[in-house]
């Protein structure tokens, strides 16, 4: 795809990601009267067209995502067609994602405060109780669960706010690779117990991978590594977990607790829903001697990354 190529109403202006299942652009809405509006065009990848299934679950989960209306969610504005292309059309959010955040603090030899990273926690969690409660017009649950939660899909706005992407998609690309003989895809590093193990996932599954992405940021750890797929998946399921402060030994035990809580290999025993999750984290940063605003959490990203 040229840059600055015409697709329907858009103009992609450049190529911003590419995997296994849909590229990414940065795009232009123009309208009348001069009308600009930047996006995000996510568009499911050429070979995938033809498989009428993938097809079929990329759309409907889009379209429940897209029921989504939350300050903590990015919007999907459109859904369709354009020639033999799928897409999406999703707000642009201009920041940096987790993925992005963690490394680069790292990097410069510090440690995100713990205050900030059980904020961004709590954000998540309320994004995710949103979801998860989500009724259709007849008041059925929809039983929506993310399945992705990981440091790529959690964005911090410069302006300090928290938000999750990609609602909608991990279902359709997981029954994709169902089909190849049950291998498993996805973040391997994110996934719950159950998940790797193929049992049906439910919200406290999405609760899990929250705890491992604030594990990583709290601890510039991913909470497993190994030196295959094989190796990771194991450990997951064995469930053995060196606590946060084995890194960093200034984590509050509360802030550990939480965290631990979130990670238990028996889902029984985690949080059961985010919000109880959210309670916890919120009982500590009101009880903490600093609580971050999104004011001081966007003053911190830019701090980081003041040199790009």
């Amino acid at each position: 795809m040229q840059l600055n190529e015409k697709f329907g109403d858009y103009l992609l202006l450049e190529q911003v990601g590419i995997g296994g299942m849909a590229e990414v652009y940065l795009a232009r809405r123009t309208g009348m009267a001069g009308f600009e509006k930047n996006i995000v065009i996510k568009r499911i990848r050429p070979h995938l067209t033809e498989q009428r299934a993938f097809v079929n679950m990329f759309l409907g989960e889009a379209k429940l995502a897209a029921q989504l209306i939350h300050p903590n969610i990015v919007h999907i504005y459109d859904l369709g067609r354009i020639e033999d292309s799928y897409f999406i059309a999703m707000e642009y959010v201009a920041g940096q994602d987790m993925s992005a955040i963690i490394p680069k603090i790292k990097e410069r030899g510090i440690h995100l405060p713990v205050e900030y990273a059980l904020k961004i926690g709590s954000s998540v969690c309320e994004a995710l109780n949103y979801a998860h409660n989500q009724n259709d017009t007849q008041g059925k649950p929809l039983q929506i669960v993310h399945r992705d939660v990981s440091p790529e899909n959690i964005r911090i706005a410069w302006t300090g706010t928290v938000k999750i992407l990609d609602f909608g998609i991990a279902k359709a690309a997981t029954q994709m690779h169902e089909t190849k003989a049950g291998e498993i895809k996805g973040k391997l590093c994110y996934m719950s117990p159950e998940q790797v193990l193929g049992k049906d996932v439910d919200r406290r599954s999405d609760i899990f991978a929250l705890g491992c992405v604030l594990y990583e940021a709290l601890t510039s750890f991913k909470l497993y590594s190994g030196s295959n797929d094989l190796d990771i998946m194991n450990q997951i399921i064995d469930g053995r977990i060196y606590p946060p402060s084995y890194f960093r030994d200034e984590i509050p035990a509360r802030a550990e607790e939480i965290i631990m809580k979130a990670l238990h290999k028996d889902r029984k025993k985690r949080y059961q829903t985010a919000q109880e999750m959210q309670m916890d984290i919120d009982d500590f940063l009101a009880q903490n001697e600093f609580t971050p605003s999104n004011m001081h959490l966007a003053n911190f990203l830019k701090q980081q990354f003041k040199d790009e």
